[in-house]
């Protein structure tokens, strides 16, 4: 990029891109039944805590784990998983090797729009900000960051990617350059398994993060005050305090901050437009005095003795152990939960420094984690709603054989989530989704009467036509993935591991007896269902039985994925 072209991207403003339309958000009561259990959950929470879980180790706990962990589980994962000890398996989905996955490219040309620097299937992330282009660069990014999450294997990492997008957010619509947003995701991805403090200071400095919330345009002229205020209320302190930072703390972090700038690859201190006057924080931060400096060299120790006293403030482990409680356990945080969970959680945080792993590794091996009143409490969000179920189904995108349709379906899914409410690299503000934080509804905020049309339209459309591009689909292949069950041919063993495959919580044998006509097409026999299996497998080419066969298991999973138990995990 140029003198020329960086300059006139910080002269840009921020593009306004527009979203799709929010639906009614009407929350739409669950069962009597499930309203039961959840009430029953808040009534009598589990008081169990830290200590290392030593209960069976069978498919359902096998089933709990992937379901928070991973992005829903896999049958081979499962299997793999039940093969060994709980720790083992914590250990293999928590230290798996991370290889750093190739970036996007142009895979976005198309008869209306060629990308005017950067040719077809070559990368875009070194090439100069381009107006025209960079919506079609960004959607290239949200694309590829989806196809993370859909080949994550049996790593934690992108989910802890995607619980930190949603902690330490930013808006690819008002950010919109796609190099830029994709650093961010890497900074994101790079850290999410490492150190918390390492990770504020390389978003702090972050050109997406400094673009974002205006640091770029941070000067002593003109101190601004949004990520002073966000660091302290929403990243590494919170708000909820009886006793909380002051206006004061956010004008000198402000005046701390000031001088950082960027072209959006690279990040650089002015110190001539840096405030050298001294910091003076309150009772707080126990009247922490941070003496301004000058000089090239200003910027970055005025900012690590300021994250030195965010991070030496004991909320700062306090706030982030209750947002990782929230993301992967359970919303509600009551004082039994506080005291068993949170406090000795943010203990083990702080005594190492921040690293993030240790934490991680009590919570996933404890017995708390493992309680079944956890089992099946929350409701799915869109991301693991559609990223698991195309996971779980072995839904196919075509892949670098067809970078367009792989671009092309990936835009699709990515906008059927944002009907549901969750576009990634799209959370409403900086505070991320509502769901992981606005009391009293929580997680419920996310099936309304405008989101939960959504998901079964999404389901019926993978079930029966699938996501189109120019030359490919994706879509559920029912016989396909029947077929990787232990013995599709017997009616009860089918539908007993499709049910724990996809229910969060066990169904009653009123419910199967329900579902089983589905299968058998209102035959009176079982056999009437092992015979047509048996029949099409003897002979998968011809269509008549194999038409017989998926439209007996589309209705039947049609029923199946309707149901509120697919929506928990």
């Amino acid at each position: 990029m140029s003198h020329l072209d960086r300059r006139s991207f910080l002269t840009l403003k921020k593009p306004v891109r527009p979203l799709p339309p929010v639906p009614d958000q009407t929350l739409i009561p669950l069962s009597p039944a499930l309203e039961q259990k959840f009430a029953a959950r808040q009534a009598s929470p589990p008081t169990s805590g830290l200590a290392p879980y030593t209960g069976p180790w069978t498919e359902d706990e096998v089933f709990h784990l992937l379901r928070r962990t991973l992005f829903g589980p896999v049958k081979n994962d499962v299997d793999h998983f039940t093969g060994k000890t709980m720790e083992e398996a914590v250990n293999e989905i928590l230290y798996a090797p991370f290889v750093p996955p190739a970036g996007p490219v142009n895979d976005y040309n198309n008869a209306n729009f060629t990308d005017p620097d950067v040719p077809f299937g070559e990368s875009f992330l070194d090439a100069s900000y381009a107006p025209g282009a960079e919506i079609y660069r960004a959607e290239s990014v949200r694309a590829w960051w989806l196809r993370q999450m859909l080949d994550s294997g049996r790593s934690i990492r992108e989910k802890m990617t995607l619980f930190w997008h949603n902690h330490i957010p930013i808006q690819f619509s008002e950010a919109l350059f796609g190099s830029m947003l994709y650093r961010y995701t890497n900074v994101l991805r790079d850290n999410s398994l490492g150190n918390f403090k390492t990770m504020m200071r390389a978003i702090t400095l972050d050109p997406a993060m400094l673009f974002y919330l205006n640091g770029y345009l941070n000067s002593k002229f003109a101190p601004d005050e949004n990520y002073a205020r966000e660091i302290q209320e929403l990243f590494v302190i919170g708000k909820d305090l009886p006793d909380h930072f002051t206006e004061d703390d956010v004008k000198a972090a402000a005046r701390l901050l000031t001088g950082w700038r960027t072209d959006g690859f690279t990040t650089f201190f002015f110190a001539n437009e840096h405030d050298t006057s001294d910091k003076q924080f309150s009772s707080f931060y126990n009247n922490r005095l941070i003496q301004g400096k000058s000089g090239p060299g200003a910027g970055d120790a005025e900012l690590d003795e300021f994250l030195d006293m965010l991070f030496d403030h004991s909320e700062a482990a306090l706030f982030v152990c209750r947002k990782l409680y929230r993301f992967f356990v359970y919303h509600d945080i009551d004082a039994t939960t506080e005291q068993n969970i949170i406090v000795p959680l943010a203990e083990v945080f702080r005594n190492n420094n921040y690293d993030i792993l240790p934490v991680l590794d009590i919570l996933f091996k404890s017995e708390h984690f493992f309680d079944v009143l956890n089992r099946g409490a929350v409701i799915k969000s869109p991301v693991d709603m559609v990223v698991g179920m195309f996971r779980l189904f072995g839904v196919q995108l075509p892949g670098n054989a067809d970078l367009f349709d792989n671009f092309a379906i990936s835009f699709q899914t990515n906008a059927r989530m944002a009907d549901m409410l969750q576009l990634i690299g799209e959370p409403p503000n900086v505070a991320g989704w509502q769901a992981y934080y606005q009391i009293p509804t929580f997680d419920k905020v996310w099936i309304n009467t405008g989101t939960l049309p959504r998901r079964g339209q999404l389901i019926d459309n993978m079930l029966y036509l699938g996501i189109f591009g120019l030359n490919s689909r994706a879509f559920i292949d029912v016989l396909a993935w029947a077929s990787t069950l232990s013995d599709p041919a017997d009616l009860n063993t089918l539908m007993d591991e499709t049910h724990q495959l996809l229910f969060g919580l066990p169904v009653s044998q009123t419910v199967k007896d329900s579902l089983k006509p589905i299968l058998l097409s209102g035959l009176p026999n079982d056999s009437y269902w092992t015979v047509a299996w048996e029949q099409w497998e003897a002979d998968p080419t011809n269509q008549i039985l194999a038409g017989i066969v998926r439209t007996r298991l589309q209705a039947y999973l049609k029923r199946v994925l309707q149901m509120e138990e697919f929506q928990l995990c």
